[in-house]
C-alpha cells in the first residue's frame, strides 16, 4: 500500500501546498486592495486559518465514515470550487466574497492536512517520521508554483492581474482529485478488529507526551502563521519592496519550511523527536532577532527562511511524538483533537497579526511570539522523562 500511496499523496502535498502559497502571497495585497479598511487587509488570510480550523474536527469525522481516499476527494472538489469563487470575487472586486473563497481555501486544508496522517498510517510505525517528512517534501515543489502563478497571473489576465492564478489553481485541484482518486486505503473503521473503541478523548488528552506533541504543533504552526501572514503588507504595503521580491521571500520561506524534511527523519532518529522540538523553537527565536536587525529585503529573506526551518522542526517532531500518543483506533480523535488545536491557535494569530501590525509595528509583532516559544521549551524540559512513552497496547 505504501509503494502506492506515498508518490500520490506527495503529488496531492504538492498542489495544496501551491494553493496556500499562492493565497498567501496575494491575499494580504488583495485585502489591501479592496478591504474597506486597512486593518482588515489580512482578513482573507485570517479567514483562511479559520476556514481550517473550523474544518479539522468534521474532515477526521467524515473520513473516520467514508474512509481516507473519498474524503480526500471530495476535499480536493471543495478546492476546486474555492479557487473558481476566488476567481468570480476578483472579477467583481467583491471583498467579502475573496474572504468567503479564502475560508473554503482553508477548508480544504484540513483535508490536506490529514495527509501526513495517512502516510504514516500506510507504513511501519518505526518508519512513521520518515513517511511524514516525505509527504513534507511535496510542498518544496508547491512553494515553487505557488509564487510562479502570482508573478506570471498578470500576463494571463492583464485586466484583473490575479485572476489568471486562480484559474490554474483550479485546475491544479481538479488534478489532485484523480490522484487521490487513485490511492487505496483500509476499510473506515473508528475500532479495532474486537470492536474496542479506545480509551476516551479526555484520557488521551491527560498524556504529557500527547499535550507536548499538540503543543509543539501550535506554538510552532501559530508562530509561522503570525509572522507569515504579516509578512507581505509589512514588505510590500509598509515598507514598499516590489510585488516581485515579495513574492520570492514567500517562497524561500515555504521552501525552508520543507526542504529540511530531507534531513528530519535522520534528526528524529539520531536526537529523538523531543530534541527536534527545542530545536525548533530555538530556530524560532533567531527569527525574531533577524526580523528585528532590520527593515531591508535581506532581513526579511532570511528571517522567513529561518522561521520555515523551525515550523519544520517543531512540526515533524510534533507530528512524530503524537502517533506515538495513541492507538490505532483512537487516531481520528486524537488526529482531530490535536489539528483544531493546531489551526484554531492559528486563526486567531492570523486574525489578531494584521492589527497588531498596523497599531504597533513590526517589531512588535515579532517580539509576541517570544513568551509562546518560551513556554515551548518550558514544557518540552519539564516532562523531559515522559515524552518518549508509548501507550501499552490495548
Amino acid at each position: 500500500m505504501a509503494k502506492r500511496n506515498l508518490p500520490l499523496y506527495f503529488l496531492a502535498q504538492l498542489v495544496f501546498t501551491s494553493g496556500t502559497v499562492l493565497v498567501v502571497t496575494l491575499g494580504g495585497i488583495v485585502g489591501n486592495d479592496f478591504a474597506p479598511s486597512p486593518a482588515l487587509a489580512t482578513l482573507p488570510l485570517s479567514f483562511m486559518v479559520v476556514g481550517t480550523a473550523a474544518a479539522t474536527v468534521p474532515t477526521a469525522m467524515l473520513m473516520q465514515r467514508v474512509g481516507r481516499r473519498i474524503g480526500f476527494v471530495l476535499g480536493g472538489v471543495v478546492a476546486v470550487g474555492s479557487a473558481l469563487l476566488g476567481a468570480l470575487a476578483l472579477e467583481l472586486e467583491h471583498f467579502w466574497l475573496f474572504t468567503g473563497a479564502c475560508c473554503l481555501v482553508g477548508a480544504t486544508l484540513a483535508f490536506s492536512a490529514q495527509l501526513r496522517f495517512a502516510a504514516a498510517e500506510s507504513v511501519a510505525p518505526e518508519r512513521a517520521g520518515a513517511a511524514v517528512s516525505a509527504i513534507l517534501l511535496g510542498s518544496i515543489g508547491g512553494a515553487l508554483i505557488g509564487p510562479e502563478l502570482a508573478t506570471r497571473s498578470p500576463q494571463w489576465t492583464p485586466e484583473q492581474p490575479y485572476q489568471g492564478a486562480l484559474f490554474a489553481l483550479a485546475a491544479l485541484y481538479a488534478a489532485a482529485c484523480i490522484l487521490l482518486a487513485w490511492t487505496k486505503t483500509a476499510q473506515p473503521s473508528g475500532a479495532d478488529s474486537r470492536g474496542n473503541d479506545g480509551r476516551p478523548l479526555a484520557a488521551i488528552l491527560r498524556q504529557p507526551a500527547f499535550l507536548v506533541a499538540v503543543l509543539a504543533g501550535v506554538v510552532g504552526h501559530g508562530a509561522m502563521v503570525f509572522i507569515m501572514t504579516a509578512t507581505p503588507i509589512s514588505m510590500h504595503v509598509i515598507d514598499g519592496h516590489g510585488l516581485e521580491e515579495t513574492a520570492r521571500v514567500i517562497q524561500a520561506h515555504v521552501v525552508a519550511m520543507y526542504l529540511p524534511s530531507l534531513a528530519s527523519a535522520f534528526l528524529v532518529s539520531r536526537f529523538g523527536a523531543r530534541r527536534l522540538m527545542v530545536f525548533g523553537a530555538l530556530a524560532m527565536v533567531v527569527t525574531v532577532a533577524v526580523g528585528l536587525a532590520g527593515r531591508e529585503a535581506m532581513h526579511y529573506w532570511w528571517a522567513l527562511v529561518i522561521l520555515g526551518v523551525g515550523w519544520n522542526f517543531l512540526f515533524v517532531g510534533g507530528t512524530t511524538a503524537l502517533v506515538s500518543a495513541y492507538r490505532q483506533e483512537e487516531r481520528f480523535r486524537a488526529q482531530a483533537a490535536n489539528d483544531f488545536s493546531i489551526f484554531g491557535m492559528s486563526a486567531v494569530a492570523s486574525l489578531s497579526a494584521g492589527a497588531l501590525l498596523h497599531g504597533f509595528g513590526w517589531q512588535v509583532l515579532l517580539l509576541a511570539v517570544l513568551p509562546a516559544l518560551a513556554a515551548m521549551l518550558l514544557a518540552v524540559a519539564w516532562t523531559r522523562p515522559k515524552v518518549a512513552s508509548r501507550p501499552s497496547a490495548a
